[in-house]
């Protein structure tokens, strides 16, 4: 009696093993499969690719980089936001950088090309370098005018609410030596560049605001990545910077561009989800089509 009661609760549990195997491992996958092909549906569940001439150029769900083989911009065509994820815009490294607002510190190392970035010191120099390629004001608060974040290092014995009271020393912790301070003093100090690998975490850190204006002219969207590392839009803010330049490289009027710039651009999802964006690859993809150069 035990084992024919055993037997029927293995036979019964391998029967539910089978017939849910077929409808969830089967059944399932070959009905979303087929709802998949329906006309509207297709292309997206291929991956939303664009094709130029028959050959994949990308997807319009996945930012791509519009650079030359060092990296830097090319002129012709609107720059994408920054992304983290692997090289840039990989699916399989598919990520933010995890650096938040408290990274403002830089580690210097004696080779530039080991030196760490903070984040902060990351967007001063994107943008720096975007306001100096677009023409525009690239200056931003707490940074230098050479593109790192503008942090001191203020040592000196403390007080009870653990401020430096008296400061004897300051060191500009993202300005590595032999570079001039962004500041001359601070709190009657002279201040000093940073030796690469020495410590200052003893001092009180003190980012300085500066004079730079409240609402850059390089919006947040061209120096930060987006969470996923992968987004293939940006603001309508940022194309409209970037406007000039393109119209140049294409031998063309600003007002041809921002007219494709136009057609390719989205406001908020129902009117009141997520933001207004342009779609990068889309927006190049046309302008080569219609302003193609030589």
């Amino acid at each position: 009696m035990r084992l024919s009661t055993w037997l029927r609760q293995h036979l019964a549990a391998l029967r539910a093993l089978l017939v849910l195997t077929a409808i969830t491992g089967i059944v399932y996958p070959l009905a979303v499969y087929a709802f998949a092909q329906l006309p509207g549906l297709h292309d997206k569940a291929e991956g939303s690719l664009l094709r130029v001439d028959g050959k994949v150029v990308g997807s319009s769900l996945i930012g791509q980089s519009f650079t030359d083989a060092d990296g830097a911009a090319l002129p012709r065509y609107f720059q994408s936001r920054p992304s983290a994820a692997g090289d840039g815009y990989d699916g399989l490294s598919s990520s933010a950088s995890n650096l938040g607002p408290e990274s403002i510190v830089d580690t210097l190392a004696a080779d530039p090309a080991e030196t760490t970035l903070s984040l902060l010191s990351t967007v001063c120099a994107r943008s720096k370098e975007i306001g100096d390629r677009e023409g525009v004001d690239g200056h931003r608060p707490f940074c230098t005018e050479d593109g790192v974040g503008a942090v001191l290092s203020v040592l000196g014995p403390r007080n009870a609410d653990g401020r430096v009271s008296r400061p004897t020393r300051v060191v500009s912790v993202n300005q590595a030596c032999p570079a001039t301070p962004f500041l001359t003093a601070y709190l009657g100090v002279r201040v000093e560049c940073a030796e690469p690998g020495a410590d200052y975490s003893a001092g009180q850190i003190v980012p300085i605001i500066g004079d730079a204006p409240a609402e850059p002219a390089v919006p947040a969207d061209a120096v930060t990545a987006s969470g996923s590392g992968l987004d293939p839009n940006i603001s309508p803010e940022y194309a409209a910077i970037q406007v000039a330049r393109v119209a140049q490289a294409r031998g063309i009027g600003p007002e041809q561009v921002r007219e494709v710039v136009a057609a390719h651009s989205k406001g908020r999802a129902l009117g009141f989800l997520g933001e207004p964006r342009v779609d990068v690859l889309e927006l190049n993809l046309e302008l080569d089509r219609r302003f193609p150069v030589g």
